[in-house]
């Protein structure tokens, strides 16, 4: 009896683990300007923060000293303009209406399947995700960042829109909530940011009003006073000297869509293992609804119906692991699939990804030839 507790108690507290794993934030309580930050950052760490999602700006915060005050973190302004998914998804499609972006608005809204782009202050009803990657339609009307605020808090995000049966999925459930000829925002916006890491997260977590007009003089900031929100300096005059933020560790691997790779050969699941411990690192594991999102990203680039995961079956244990060695905490299975089948031991199940439809996880016999994903961090 002792050891049935005890196992599902060890796979619940290496599912913790595992969940828990974030970029590792290091607070230097000495006041520089942003440029002297960068410089210590890098020749220490990483690089100066980056800030991927709401979990890492908690870690972020709870890193900070008590009486911080203001504190940089990596974000800085430039003089290019680029569209970035709110949810951090890579814009690998867009749908724009003729003529579309007409204006140096920089929020999107759809009418009838198309895009359009629009002030972000103007007030549309939205469309948000779960964690089931389900819709949600919000009948409020607000701004873009409000119901930017309202997903995050309520949901996950801001729906995106990654390809055209997405973006066919999302007008047909508009026009279900009846709704149809409206305007409602999706989570598309443009802005002049880039991390000082180069990294492509599109995340921001701007206190009210801001940014304000902005120029590539301009830096971010987190402010105690703000609750941890996030506001713009001139990093170079002498007196925006300021402690900092420093990040440790590259965990792209989890954020950037160029770490996966779709191979466009029909391999077994043994074969494809060895293919991608040999030419990349390993086959793909998928350990969080923001690398289930990632995955389905590149998955849509595949020639097979379904794509190989690193994820195998102990018929023994009657569990699932990844090939990594992590246990399977969050799961995205399709109906009728992730139990261990009476004739599984035959047959040797692995899982695989659908690369139509909702992109759920199969269980397959590992003998089938299908395209797959390796990782290459």
């Amino acid at each position: 009896m002792a050891q049935t507790l005890y196992f599902p108690l060890l796979l619940i507290a290496l599912c913790s683990i595992s969940e828990c794993v974030q970029r590792q934030y290091h607070f230097i309580n000495e006041n520089k300007n942003w440029t002297e930050a960068q410089r210590y950052c890098r020749e220490n760490y990483t690089d100066l923060a980056t800030v991927d999602n709401m979990n890492d700006m908690n870690q972020l915060k709870n890193s900070l000293d008590v009486n911080y005050g203001v504190v940089w973190i990596g974000l800085q302004g430039t003089n290019v303009s680029n569209w970035h998914w709110s949810s951090g998804d890579s814009v690998l499609f867009l749908n724009w209406a003729s003529g579309q972006p007409y204006s140096s608005d920089n929020c999107a809204v759809m009418i009838n399947g198309k895009w359009f782009v629009g002030a972000c202050t103007a007030t549309w009803t939205f469309i948000c995700y779960n964690m089931s990657g389900g819709l949600v339609f919000v009948n409020q009307t607000m701004n873009w960042r409000d119901a930017q605020s309202y997903c995050r808090q309520n949901h996950i995000d801001l729906v995106s829109v990654r390809n055209q049966n997405e973006n066919q999925q999302l007008e047909k459930f508009i026009n279900d909530s009846q709704i149809s000829g409206s305007a409602v925002w999706i989570g598309l916006f443009r802005d002049t940011w880039q991390w000082s890491d180069q990294s492509s997260s599109s995340f921001r977590y701007w206190k009210p009003g801001q940014p304000r007009s902005q120029t590539n003089e301009h830096r971010a900031a987190v402010e105690q006073f703000s609750q941890g929100q996030w506001a713009i300096y001139f990093y170079a005059i002498s007196n925006n000297q300021f402690p900092f933020i420093c990040h440790e560790g590259d965990f792209c691997f989890v954020l950037c869509p160029d770490k996966l790779i779709v191979i466009q050969q029909n391999l077994s699941w043994s074969e494809a293992l060895r293919y991608c411990r040999q030419d990349h690192v390993d086959l793909v594991s998928v350990q969080s609804v923001e690398m289930q999102r990632r995955v389905m990203n590149v998955v849509k680039l595949a020639s097979t119906e379904a794509v190989w995961l690193g994820l195998h079956n102990f018929c023994s244990v009657n569990m699932w692991l990844w090939v990594n060695g992590d246990m399977v905490c969050y799961q995205n299975w399709a109906p009728g699939n992730g139990s261990t089948p009476e004739n599984c031991k035959l047959e040797n199940r692995k899982g695989a990804v659908q690369s139509g439809g909702n992109q759920t996880w199969i269980s397959l016999p590992e003998s089938h030839r299908l395209n797959f994903i390796c990782t290459n961090y």
